[in-house]
């Protein structure tokens, strides 16, 4: 870790900036499996907070949140919890996949990057963004930058003057082979500046 904050620092003045200004970013770790993958599910698109509260009342709902439990939930209890119809979908298709062994969440720790995105895109619902944080927070895959993530994107805007994805790619190449400490970065400064503060 501090081999990518000294590279990044070294190499990137907004680094040094955001580190003089508001300290090191917090690193965000989450568990691998089945719970986390609903959790980012519920997170698409919506703040982490609000996520984060749905996802309890669907926890003190179903007290076992395993595949085999959420594809029988009815549609009318995840919404009455407060999940729309169209994650509720995407919910039970993860399920779906675990319970037929289209896929193997435990073997994607020994798979490489690209592997684990070629598998996890497969299934509906699950998009570049979700397996970009995947990577970062629960298979500590340090060279993610998740340019689907508005916060991300408006921050690189803001300290960069970048507006264009398609340069943000280009630019943010620099940062490699430590893109996942550059977005935790990017990611501080965003809250830090606007005094929020999130529990990943």
């Amino acid at each position: 870790m501090q081999q990518a904050i000294d590279f990044l620092t070294a190499n990137e003045p907004i680094f040094q900036t955001i580190k003089n200004t508001y300290g090191l970013p917090i690193i965000p770790s989450r568990p691998q499996g089945f719970e986390t993958l609903v959790l980012l599910i519920l997170e698409q698109q919506v703040s982490i907070n609000s996520a984060k509260a749905t996802f309890l009342k669907l926890k003190n709902t179903v007290k076992n949140l395993e595949p085999s439990t959420l594809i029988n939930l009815p549609d009318q209890e995840f919404r009455h919890i407060g999940v729309s119809r169209q994650k509720t979908k995407y919910i039970k298709c993860l399920a779906e996949a675990i319970i037929e062994k289209t896929i193997d969440l435990e073997s994607l720790p020994s798979k490489s990057s690209g592997q684990v995105r070629s598998e996890l895109i497969k299934i509906k619902g699950i998009g570049n963004w979700t397996i970009d944080i995947y990577l970062m927070f629960c298979l500590k895959t340090p060279d993610i930058i998740p340019l689907g993530d508005i916060a991300v994107v408006n921050t690189i805007k803001e300290l960069l003057d970048i507006h264009n994805k398609e340069e943000m790619e280009v630019y943010t190449q620099k940062w490699a082979p430590y893109r996942s400490m550059a977005t935790f970065f990017l990611w501080h400064h965003y809250l830090q500046k606007r005094n929020r503060s999130i529990e990943y």
